[in-house]
């Protein structure tokens, strides 16, 4: 990896070509093993599907550096700089990505087929709640069926119903634990997406069964 000055990174990520795309690799690298060290104390670095989330977080932090990379004022290491932006890209997603897990990771079967928030733990809930939450449900369960591929309803389904971890339902599928980190990452995507096309977000949902 190529040694640069302020002044290097500066030139070499505004300009096109062959030094523009070796710029951006040996930034995406540094980025990427930086977290590894930034995020000691927020995530389990060690873990599989960390490899992937570094690549996400570096990914997005290095969009955030492009489009401001005029504001570098030059009293640091450009790298360091950089650095602390893509930490903070990073643990603003980990908050969001807690929070939407929590969401929609509450959604369990109910032995019936039927997918239900784990929140919904009033057996008789009142009259005028119980057609809400019927109703949301109903959209709830299509949007699983119909939103998600084959594999990612068998990951999901695995992970939130049956609370199996990254590395058994990788085994189950007969896929890298990466693999499945990313499968599992790209249906809640999908299915917040989907939410949204229908008008709710996973705290909408929420809010029915409380």
């Amino acid at each position: 990896m190529a040694q640069r000055t302020n002044e290097q990174w500066i030139n070499e990520l505004q300009t096109s070509g062959p030094a523009h795309d070796a710029a951006v690799a040996d930034l995406l690298n540094i980025l990427s093993s930086g977290l590894r060290r930034g995020l000691l104390s927020q995530v389990n670095t060690s873990a599989p599907e960390f490899e992937t989330q570094a690549e996400d977080f570096a990914q997005e932090a290095l969009l955030k550096i492009l489009a401001n990379i005029k504001s570098f004022a030059g009293r640091s290491k450009f790298t360091t700089w950089a650095h602390k932006i893509a930490v903070s890209v990073a643990l603003t997603e980990l908050r969001r990505k807690r929070w939407q897990d929590h969401s929609l990771d509450g959604m369990m079967d109910d032995g019936g087929g039927d997918y239900t928030p784990s929140l919904a733990a009033d057996k008789a809930p009142a009259p005028e709640n119980a057609a809400e939450r019927a109703e949301t449900m109903t959209h709830v369960a299509r949007l699983i069926e119909e939103a998600l591929t084959e594999k990612q309803r068998t990951a999901l389904v695995a992970s939130v119903i049956e609370g199996a971890t990254t590395n058994e339902i990788a085994q189950k599928m007969a896929m890298n634990p990466n693999a499945v980190y990313k499968l599992l990452h790209d249906a809640r995507l999908r299915l917040k997406r989907s939410l949204a096309q229908e008008g709710l977000t996973p705290a909408d949902i929420i809010n029915v069964f409380r």
